[in-house]
């Protein structure tokens, strides 16, 4: 560990939302400056530091003492307290005002601004609206440096400093102190063990109630983030005591208090048991109050629906079916035509079946039925490229359900409901594998049952991100009309990647095509490598120069990698960077500025503002480095559409070179590249891999060792999550 005392010289780069800084720091009788990073609250030119940190060769920028602790030196003298104050660490506080202060208070002017604010109206000049805001900016600049000393002081890292003061204000330290568990809730990303940490660093007991009741939240909300529902009471027991060393006893204690407070759902479970191959008849199910509430809300939406009867259309409808196809030169199989004909006789129904088995046809002849028929129809996806892609295939616009639904991101809810539903007679949702159950919750609020609603989806692919499996649920329960697609088309059936995506399924090996220098061209190949560094290669080799070269395609817009991890040599961020350095080598726009020119990025949150979604992705067109942080910005080009970010809407964006196989749901690539090692083992699934396959349009090739391609095709258990929905709609209760 290094200790400084110096000068902040230079502000380079500043993150308000999180306080990440780069900056140069001039030592104390040292003639040149260093750059240090790291995270401190509003840094100032002119600031006096005192450092803590540890130095990091950056393998561009060299040399750099990456911040461990900081510690602010007010000045002591005028001439330092009038270079401090210049230096915009009170927003608004010129030159003269700066220097009239100076002279009344001289070397105890910061002392009267921090303890005695109201004698700054002493001044000439200085009325009691300007000491009020000098007294305002000081205390908020005085509060997060607070939080950061306390956080400092507890160990934990200064990256959460700027949530936590977003969240609490300038009483984030009180609340710290007094109810630290209350962070792991009211605060995403921060969970139990850093609100432990805090905790137990001011003296906390390890049986606290608090700490108790904190710790089983944190379990049920992991279990969520697994994609279950509930927790069985067994296993939360199980886990407080290996985990936390919380006896049985106790743990029974502070979930009652968690049922009292209405946190906690408990639910018996003997009369639904569970498919996760254990044995619950004697457990409970315990639920986080708003999952239970969505799931038997769920539950007794859909029996709303199925028992409303159905009026068949007044209509010659096979001749108007007949008519239609010849109009728009579609030829249906004997298996979609059967579909066809009984899908609007019921109020809910899904329509399922793998790549190459015509849904999406059938999606489009349905809505071209619907329209002959005058129903308002509607067609929609989970996400913003699933409508997308459906809009161009259907010939019909369709929108995300999150547009459709009214989502409000502040408030995490949605204004359509039974009070205010959509105007609707048909709804088609596809890729509904995707939707997690407060998605599900809520369209099912917002549809009339007197409406017809098809979900339509491919069952085999991985299950949405957040709780709940929904599609497989309602499959499984066997209450909802369900059509199977199981036919392969003629066309599809040639494909080498429909027919590997079918044997993936099936939990075969693919077929693979191992002569890498054959001049035939293949669609599906496997290249072994065995070890990560040689992967990586592997994949730069292709990205950079082979599949451009053999199959025509654009190293950057036509080809997309699908990882299974984001961490570890072959996970997202590390390819991220090898791939950025490979496939748009220029050199970095500025210090702290991951971004360049003609990268390939993916947008992370909704913004219908902007009109672009979580997991679009585009090509950074252009950049605009302004010496001052705050005015950077940059314009990333969406299909042909710019789209503006300021400086501060920069997190929205990640590098998208290589993503993850979920971000890639209800998205496809002329060509995908596919890392599979033993290093993934945790998310070596045959639903992972057959999402993998199916995103590809013209060239699957994955890269890595024939056991990580063994070990997922093997693994189907991941598939099985926690719920009690098909349990509730096959007894017909809602058990609400």
């Amino acid at each position: 560990m290094t200790a400084l005392e110096g000068c902040l010289d230079r502000v380079t780069f500043y993150n308000p939302e999180n306080h990440y800084t780069i900056a140069k720091f001039r030592p104390r009788g040292a003639q040149n400056a260093i750059t240090v990073v790291g995270f401190m609250p509003e840094p100032t030119a002119g600031e006096f530091l005192k450092l803590d940190g540890i130095w990091e060769t950056h393998a561009r920028y060299g040399q750099q003492l990456k911040i461990i602790r900081f510690e602010v030196l007010l000045p002591a003298t005028t001439d330092g307290i009038r270079k401090y104050l210049k230096s915009g660490v009170i927003k608004g506080l010129g030159a003269k005002t700066i220097s009239r202060l100076i002279r009344h208070f001289g070397d105890q002017t910061l002392v009267v601004i921090e303890s005695a604010p109201e004698k700054l109206i002493d001044v000439k000049g200085i009325g009691k609206a300007t000491a009020k805001q000098i007294a305002e900016s000081w205390k908020s600049h005085h509060a997060v440096r607070c939080l950061m000393i306390f956080l400092q002081n507890h160990g934990i890292s200064l990256a959460y400093s700027g949530r936590i003061f977003k969240e609490y204000g300038p009483s984030a330290v009180d609340i710290l102190k007094d109810r630290p568990y209350q962070i792991a809730c009211d605060i995403p990303g921060i969970g139990f063990y850093i609100a432990d940490r805090i905790a137990q660093h001011q003296g906390a007991h390890s049986d606290d109630p608090q700490r108790i009741r904190a710790c089983i939240l944190y379990l049920l909300e992991q279990a969520a983030a697994d994609g279950h529902m509930f927790m069985t009471g067994h296993e939360t027991r199980r886990k407080c005591a290996r985990l936390f060393d919380i006896d049985a006893e106790s743990a029974s204690a502070a979930l009652r208090a968690l049922s009292d407070e209405g946190q906690v759902v408990q639910e018996a479970m003997n009369v639904h048991g569970s498919d996760d191959g254990c044995d619950h008849n004697c457990d409970q199910a315990l639920y986080l109050s708003g999952l239970h509430r969505m799931e038997t809300g769920i539950a007794r939406r859909l029996k709303a629906f199925l028992s409303v009867p159905v009026k068949p259309p007044d209509i010659n409808q096979e001749q108007m079916t007949r008519e239609i196809l010849t109009r728009l030169a579609i030829q249906l199989s004997a298996e979609q035509q059967a579909v066809l004909e009984e899908i609007l006789l019921h109020h809910i129904a899904i329509i399922t079946g793998g790549p190459g088995t015509g849904k999406t046809t059938l999606i489009r002849s349905i809505a071209a039925i619907c329209d002959r028929l005058r129903q308002k129809t509607i067609l929609s996806a989970p996400t913003g490229r699933a409508a997308r892609r459906l809009s161009e295939v259907a010939r019909k616009k369709a929108s995300t359900l999150h547009k459709l639904l009214g989502y409000n991101l502040e408030q995490n809810d949605f204004e359509k409901d039974e009070d205010d539903p959509l105007d609707v007679d048909v709804m088609i949702v596809d890729e509904a594998s995707m939707m997690d159950a407060q998605l599900m919750f809520h369209l099912l609020k917002a549809v009339p049952v007197t409406a017809t609603l098809i979900l339509v989806g491919d069952v085999f692919q991985l299950p949405s991100v957040g709780p709940g499996n929904i599609l497989s649920d309602l499959i499984q329960s066997g209450a909802i009309r369900t059509f199977e697609l199981k036919e392969i088309f003629r066309q599809a059936e040639k494909s080498p990647i429909v027919v590997n995506a079918h044997r993936v399924r099936q939990g075969n090996l693919p077929i693979l095509e191992k002569d890498r220098n054959s001049e035939c061209l293949s669609e599906f190949y496997f290249i072994e490598q065995y070890q990560p560094e040689t992967v990586v290669k592997t994949i730069v080799e292709l990205c950079s120069r082979k599949i451009p070269e053999r199959f025509g395609l654009d190293p950057v817009r036509d080809i997309q990698v699908l990882t299974p991890m984001h961490k570890g040599m072959v996970g997202t961020i590390q390819l991220n960077q090898v791939l950025q350095q490979a496939l748009n080598p220029q050199s970095s726009p500025g210090a702290g500025i991951q971004f360049r020119p003609g990268d390939k990025v993916m947008h992370l949150k909704n913004n219908y503002a902007k009109e672009v979604f979580n997991g679009d992705i585009g090509v950074i067109s252009e950049i605009d480095q302004s010496p001052e942080w705050s005015k950077r910005r940059l314009s990333v080009n969406y299909d042909e559409r710019l789209v503006d970010y300021e400086n501060e809407e920069l997190e929205d964006l990640i590098l998208a070179y290589a993503i993850s196989v979920h971000k890639s749901q209800g998205s496809e690539y002329p060509a995908v590249v596919i890392p599979l090692m033993p290093q993934h083992h945790p998310l070596l699934q045959r639903n992972l891999l057959y999402t993998a396959i199916t995103r590809g349009k013209k060239l699957v090739i994955i890269v890595g060792t024939r056991q990580a391609l063994d070990t997922a095709i093997k693994n189907d258990k991941p598939r099985n999550r926690l719920s009690l929905l098909d349990q509730r709609l096959k007894n017909g209760a809602n058990h609400s």
